[in-house]
């Protein structure tokens, strides 16, 4: 980063009330709760449930020799480790969480619940009858002018990101998830006029949540891959479950079975989008970066050159967001392009905002917010959709030794 983004303070989890504080202090512990129930766990993984939730109230402690991932996560994790979990920046603090919870339900083990999501109500989202009939009335786009058909795929790709289930944990309970949102910066047009006017080679997207966020996400690809028939799209998913509602393989999988089990635009989507993994128009990717600690502007060098050699990188959701900009107590008005200019290619982020990481909103419109709707940072009702004005210088970067 350079000057003007680089003295923004770390986020961590100190101020009571605040929405880091409150993740900790209340999301993690529900989530812990939630896991323990998805399952007929034995009583061996229920105790390690139960020291976990005692473990997150007191001080972060390092891996016990011989625990999955343990040399990396003491290289990422040696300053922190001693200190109060309220103390580390919070990113960290997330992340580390969700592997002591995978390590406890035996998902690293070599015992019977190695490899078993302990996240299963994700896909239970699918099975929902609302998406059935949502997407039963769905249209293919037929005669739609293709950018505008663009725009509106894209502003159902960013507001699927608004209701993942681990944000469901500390949201009220009378939010309406269905009511449109606000888009705070709006470069839809932008992006648009780019995806249908450039003749692309590689599209990467990087995806967020499993369950209903991932259709809109689908559809989105299958729309891009019909508009430009030379054009191949990376899907970049998790290596393993993670935050809760993450996508991995699996879920991309059952998102596509449960498509092709819904009669018109649905079923002749997933239909498309199986010949295109099958012919390698659609490639699924994944990497161990994707559930470290870091921020992309430590992208290990074989990922950083796989997102290089793309047009485009679309990336989704409030993590990835965080991730990119750097997880900070930036001035809601700093420029976007200014934090993102260290990334290997030209960024697309469509993310409503669920943390207190925001960058890009118009001055005016920070001052308005700000008196009428104190928690609008976090309260789920808005979004961005933001792109980089071009391809970032290279070499700008720390990369992760891994």
């Amino acid at each position: 980063m350079d000057s003007s983004t680089s003295d923004a303070r770390t986020i961590v989890s100190t101020e009571p009330g605040s929405f880091a504080w409150s993740v900790l202090t209340h999301r993690h512990p529900a989530i812990i709760e939630q896991v323990g129930e998805a399952h007929p766990y034995p009583p061996e993984i229920r105790h390690r449930l139960d020291e976990l939730r005692e473990h997150i109230t007191g001080t972060v402690q390092p891996l016990p020799d011989g625990g999955a991932g343990k040399s990396r996560w003491d290289r990422w994790g040696s300053r922190m480790y001693g200190q109060r979990w309220l103390d580390v920046p919070f990113l960290w603090a997330e992340s580390y969480f969700y592997h002591l919870l995978l390590d406890a339900v035996g998902y690293f083990g070599h015992g019977a619940w190695r490899g078993i999501d302990p996240f299963t109500r994700k896909r239970g989202e699918l099975e929902d009858p609302a998406v059935a009939a949502d997407l039963s009335a769905a249209t293919e786009a037929g005669v739609r002018v293709p950018r505008e058909h663009l725009i509106a795929l894209l502003h159902a790709a960013l507001w699927g990101n608004r209701a993942d289930l681990g944000f469901r944990l500390s949201d009220s309970p009378a939010t309406d998830h269905d009511v449109p949102g606000r888009i705070l910066d709006d470069q839809s047009a932008e992006v648009a006029d780019y995806l249908v006017t450039h003749t692309p080679g590689v599209i990467c997207l990087i995806a967020d949540n499993a369950g209903r966020e991932l259709i809109p996400d689908l559809f989105l690809i299958d729309h891009l891959l019909e508009l430009h028939r030379d054009l191949t799209i990376d899907l970049h998913l998790k290596p393993r479950p993670y935050y809760v509602s993450d996508a991995t393989t699996a879920d991309l999988l059952v998102t596509l079975e449960r498509l092709a089990g819904i009669p018109g635009a649905a079923r002749s989507t997933a239909a498309r989008l199986d010949s295109a993994l099958r012919t390698g128009r659609l490639r699924v990717r994944t990497h161990e970066f994707y559930c470290a600690p870091l921020s992309f502007h430590h992208l290990p060098g074989d990922l950083r050159a796989d997102l290089a050699r793309a047009d485009a990188v679309i990336l989704k959701g409030d993590l990835n967001y965080r991730r990119l900009v750097g997880d900070c107590h930036w001035p809601a008005t700093t420029s976007f392009t200014a934090l993102t200019q260290y990334f290997p290619t030209r960024v697309i982020a469509l993310r409503t905002l669920k943390s207190d990481v925001a960058a890009g909103i118009a001055a005016g419109t920070v001052a308005e917010l700000e008196e009428t709707e104190p928690g609008w940072r976090v309260s789920g009702s808005h979004g961005v959709v933001q792109m980089s004005v071009a391809p970032a210088r290279s070499g700008n970067s720390n990369h992760t030794s891994w």
